[in-house]
């Protein structure tokens, strides 16, 4: 008896001493979890024992799950915790679930190399900078992983490896802003499990690979990176409800059977250069969202069965949804579809009427009818559409010297117009229809045909092919025709009519050139005044006119300029104000437009120096014939659109323009200095001296009053788009006024953002702007932000040829601004800094970061940056080689001095009754009279 109670309480002491070691947590994993609390600078936030050995418990440790003794979830979303991970966190080997998200997690990412057991990892919205090449091997059962928003790789960027095939079990892989580059893997479209893939602003280029065909993806996130390519993959992928495509570069139109995808809910495809018509398929799709903004789509506007859709800034041919085209547009725009839309036609085939639009290769008769179909060597490839026979009128079609494939629609034969098919050196197949007698075949060239030309002409009874000799010149279709023929007969029936026409051509076409010349002369009145600042030597301080016989004239104010007082012949005035210049005196006056008067370049054309006879330089810039479309025409149109309604002494002035035939010319103020760019980036090159720190303070007020008025005192509110230093040009002084006003759009109200086609400069765009089309007046801000950092740094804002981490100069000067030390390390080494410009500096430090917060809300107003930098800038004096000062207005006095300093200056009364806040530096709301007199420019 006594011998059966020892040996059960032998039993019950090593079950308790069993249960004792069973409960004791893995030695290991509580050393990784020690090492883990103690690598953070705010490991108290656990609230994990200080002397506890054992976080399976009981009682176990908060945020720590266990199964048996072994760790196998860490849970500490949200909870703040700031430091490094330990480099043997993949020890914790039964690791099933790991929630670390919403942290200020740092440095290299430990690899999860083996971490077999893992099937949840949310590592997003942290702060890792590193992740290592082996991190994804072995992760077998792996079915989410999260790496959102952590600056991987910032400066080299990361890849997606081939270990992650092994995770079979995959079913949600988002990795949103994390720097993943590269193409889009193509094992990703083979994972049969996986269902959603975020992959949203990173740097991946390439199209989506075809294996993505068919795969059960739900939500598929590609937005905003260098992605192109078709999207014609994406309609295969049924099991789709979110598509995001916006912000990248794809191209083509969007595939007919898109309507397969029966349970997509969320489109999204701003920003892309797809094109064509919206296929019916599209528009009967019951979405919750759908973005097409910013794309190349044309043709009519569909009647769109989505709840919420969005579809501006696209060429529609009508502005109404459920309108039809004009038969003729559809029929080209048809012609388009099967040449896969080339981009010099979409970019000028805009409108509902090909004749009024100037459609480029659409010719059209006094009538308003399309005769003349004219794109040779066009490069256009694809297939014929049988749509163009619905064009009646048409007569000739010159479509040689390109790579069109496949045959002439058989439907063509009932163009009765037509009289001359020229489709010589291209792809053509038979069969050839067979058109009548009176049109003109040409064939030659096409490898396809039979080469022998009696059987291959499909033009009436006689089957001989047209030789070379009886073409048609493409630019001469009233040319006569002269058949090669013994019979003397026919050829007098043929030469007879022509000569007839012939002698019609000369009497009624020199007639109709001097009706037509007389008829533009008296509504264009093409003028040969020029218009120039006014001179502050006149005693009136007039506007200067100067008539090309050498006449001057003036008129106290350009707007109130009486055209009256100038010969009809020789001058006029639009409604705008401005003067409109003839071609032959911007010829006279810039030589002929020599080499030797070039200022520069750009995308728009060649800026040209011109001298006028009493010596006053003007800056002539001329738009080239090969970058004529309808986008630079709608800039040329804005610069004189914008130019005439604000006039401001940091805004450059537009002085006059001329359009006479293919030529589009702006005439502005000359800046001696030219631009801002070439002082600051390539001093060197031009051998000049390199900007003083005074100076570019001055310069930087200069701009910042500029974009102030354009935004918040002129009479409308604009937003300039394309702020830069090239676009900033310098006086004599160096003073600044803010150039080219191709890009300004209308500013909404308040702070609502307008969306818009993305143009501009990369380096100087907005984050919002770049990713979404978005603007407002922050977006200006934001480019002015950049300018600040260059004007400190001497760096351009995006250049290649420097180190990674500092090509895009806004995230690297994010990064060294924080300490003092390697902020004055990163300032211009050209410029002599002082101990007195030390403070300075720095607050102009702070406003570029303040002016470049990734929020819209963040930044601040163009006003405030007035404010800061006026403060900064001392007095101005007489220009000093060796001080450098300024003469002119204190910026830093209150504002009621400012204006009556700048009365006595200018001798005018600016008296008017409001209050002025007297405290230095700051400037009230002004009202509107008040702003035209203070900031209207007078291109001094």
């Amino acid at each position: 008896m006594e011998a059966n109670t020892q040996i059960t309480i032998s039993i019950i002491l090593l079950l308790f001493g069993f249960s004792l070691v069973y409960s004791v947590t893995d030695p290991n994993d509580l050393s990784i979890l020690n090492d883990f609390k103690k690598g953070l600078e705010n490991g108290e936030l656990l609230n994990w024992p200080e002397n506890g050995d054992d976080p399976c418990g009981p009682p176990s440790w908060p945020h720590v799950f266990c199964t048996g003794n072994r760790v196998s979830q860490i849970q500490v979303r949200g909870l703040g915790l700031k430091g490094p991970l330990p480099q043997n966190f993949n020890k914790l080997s039964m690791l099933q679930n790991l929630g670390l998200q919403q942290n200020h997690f740092n440095g290299k990412l430990p690899s999860f190399s083996g971490l077999s057991e893992l099937k949840y990892a949310y590592l997003d919205y942290n702060n890792f900078d590193t992740i290592p090449s082996d991190f994804f091997k072995g992760l077998v059962n792996l079915e989410v992983l999260a790496l959102d928003n952590n600056p991987l790789n910032a400066t080299t960027g990361w890849f997606l490896p081939n270990d992650l095939k092994g995770s079979a079990q995959l079913k949600n892989l988002t990795l949103v802003s994390c720097n993943l580059g590269g193409s889009l893997p193509e094992f990703l479209g083979n994972m049969s499990s996986l269902e959603v893939l975020k992959l949203s602003l990173n740097r991946l280029s390439g199209g989506i690979p075809e294996n993505f065909r068919g795969s059960l993806l739900r939500i598929l996130w590609l937005n905003g990176q260098g992605m192109n390519g078709s999207i014609d993959v994406v309609s295969s992928m049924e099991s789709l409800t979110s598509l995001w495509l916006h912000g990248n570069h794809f191209s083509g139109k969007i595939p007919y059977n898109i309507g397969d995808l029966v349970s997509l809910k969320d489109l999204n495809l701003n920003s892309n250069d797809l094109v064509g018509l919206i296929p019916n398929s599209l528009s009967n799709m019951g979405l919750d969202h759908l973005d097409l903004n910013n794309n190349h789509f044309m043709g009519p506007i569909p009647k769109f069965k989505a709840v919420n859709v969005t579809y501006e800034s696209n060429p529609f041919c009508v502005s109404k949804p459920g309108d039809l085209c004009a038969s003729n547009v559809m029929a080209l725009l048809e012609f388009l579809d099967g040449l896969s839309y080339p981009s010099r036609l979409v970019g000028s085939w805009l409108g509902n009427n090909p004749c009024q639009e100037s459609w480029l290769g659409v010719g059209c008769d006094v009538n308003g009818k399309i005769i003349t179909l004219n794109l040779p060597n066009s490069k256009l490839s694809g297939t014929l559409s049988p749509s163009i026979a619905d064009i009646d009128s048409l007569t000739y079609i010159y479509l040689q010297s390109n790579n069109i494939s496949g045959p002439i629609p058989s439907n063509w034969t009932s163009l009765k117009s037509l009289t001359l098919l020229d489709l010589s050196k291209n792809d053509i197949s038979p069969p050839l229809p067979r058109f009548s007698s009176s049109v003109k075949v040409v064939l030659e060239g096409n490898s396809l045909l039979n080469s022998n030309p009696s059987k291959d002409s499909p033009s009436g009874d006689d089957h001989s092919a047209p030789s070379q000799e009886s073409r048609f010149s493409p630019t001469s279709p009233y040319e006569s025709i002269v058949e090669k023929s013994s019979n003397k007969s026919k050829l007098f029936v043929i030469i007879a009519p022509i000569a007839t026409f012939a002698i019609l051509v000369c009497l009624v076409v020199p007639l109709s050139v001097y009706l037509c010349k007389k008829r533009k002369d008296e509504h264009f009145a093409p003028s040969s005044i020029v218009i120039h600042p006014r001179d502050p030597s006149d005693s009136e301080n007039a506007v200067k006119i100067v008539v090309a016989n050498g006449t001057n004239r003036s008129a106290t104010s350009m707007n109130t300029f009486d055209s009256a007082s100038v010969n009809s012949s020789e001058s006029h005035v639009n409604e705008s104000g401005n003067l409109v210049i003839s071609v032959q005196v911007l010829r006279n006056v810039t030589n002929n437009f020599s080499s030797e008067n070039e200022l520069g370049r750009g995308g728009f054309g060649v800026v040209y120096k011109g001298e006028l006879d009493d010596g006053t330089n003007i800056a002539v810039k001329r738009m080239e014939s090969s970058v004529v479309s309808n986008k630079a025409l709608d800039e040329f149109q804005s610069e004189i659109a914008v130019l005439s309604k604000v006039r401001h002494r940091h805004l450059v002035s537009l002085l006059g323009y001329s359009v006479e035939g293919n030529e589009r010319i702006l005439v502005y103020e000359y800046m001696p200095q030219g631009a801002l760019s070439k002082h600051l980036f390539h001093w060197k090159k031009f051998q000049l001296e390199p900007l003083s720190w005074k100076r570019r303070l001055n310069i930087a007020l200069d701009v910042a009053r500029g974009i102030e008025y354009l935004h918040n005192l002129a009479h409308q509110s604009f937003i300039h788009r394309d702020l830069k230093p090239s676009n900033i040009l310098l006086s004599d002084d160096f003073r600044a006024k803010v150039s080219d006003f191709g890009l300004v759009k209308l500013a909404p109200d308040g702070e609502k953002s307008v969306v818009t086609r993305l143009a501009g400069t990369f380096g100087y765009l907005a984050p919002e702007y770049a990713v979404m089309g978005k603007i407002t007046t922050k977006t200006d801000v934001f480019s002015f932000g950049v300018v600040l950092m260059e004007l400190l740094t001497g760096m351009m804002a995006l250049d290649e040829d420097r180190p990674e981490e500092s090509q895009y100069l806004v995230s690297w000067f994010w990064r060294v601004k924080s300490s003092k030390d390697t902020l004055m390390a990163a300032i211009d080494p050209s410029l002599d800094i002082k101990q007195e410009t030390n403070e300075s500096i720095s607050i102009i430090s702070e406003l570029a970061g303040h002016c470049t917060a990734r929020e819209p809300s963040q930044r601040p107003d163009m006003g405030h940056a007035v404010n800061v930098l006026a403060s900064l800038v001392e007095k101005w004096k007489p220009l000093d080689d060796v001080t450098e000062e300024y003469s002119g207005i204190d910026y830093s006095l209150p504002l009621n001095q400012m204006v009556k300093d700048w009365q006595e200056a200018e001798g005018k009364d600016l008296s008017c009754n409001m209050d002025l806040e007297d405290s230095k530096g700051s400037i009230p709301a002004r009202p509107a009279g008040f702003a035209e007199s203070f900031d209207s420019g007078d291109g001094r």
